[in-house]
């Protein structure tokens, strides 16, 4: 199983991006996908997360309002909508995948990405 996240880049404050994680490999339905981010210095962070069979999201009080996670389970993708983005999240973002477990809890994720860049400018 693979994951392959995509479309960080460079915006200004204020701006909008979208990230994309698609999922390759074997039969895959896990319990949920999720997306968390990491800063430089600083630990890997809970961003959002889907569950895989339902529609339920989950937030970071950082970023409810403003970033939307949806899935396309046809496509094996999930997506990030970011928007009103502040310099504060600019990071490396990470899709993952877990079978169990919290959904909040990077050690819980059994799948990984490697990373796209987000960099915010002000």
């Amino acid at each position: 199983v693979q994951l392959q996240a995509s479309g960080g880049g460079l915006v200004q404050a204020g701006g909008s991006l979208r990230l994309s994680c698609a999922v390759s490999g074997r039969t895959f339905k896990p319990d949920s996908m999720g997306w968390f981010r990491q800063a430089p210095g600083k630990e890997r962070e809970f961003v959002a997360a889907i569950s895989w069979r339902g529609v339920t999201p989950y937030y970071a009080d950082s970023t409810k309002g403003r970033f939307t996670i949806s899935r396309d389970n046809a496509k094996n993708t999930v997506y990030l909508q970011m928007t009103s983005l502040k310099p504060e999240d600019t990071a490396v973002y990470y899709c993952a995948a877990k079978f169990r477990g919290s959904v909040f809890r990077t050690d819980e994720y059994d799948f990984w990405g490697q990373g796209t860049q987000v960099t915010v400018s002000s």
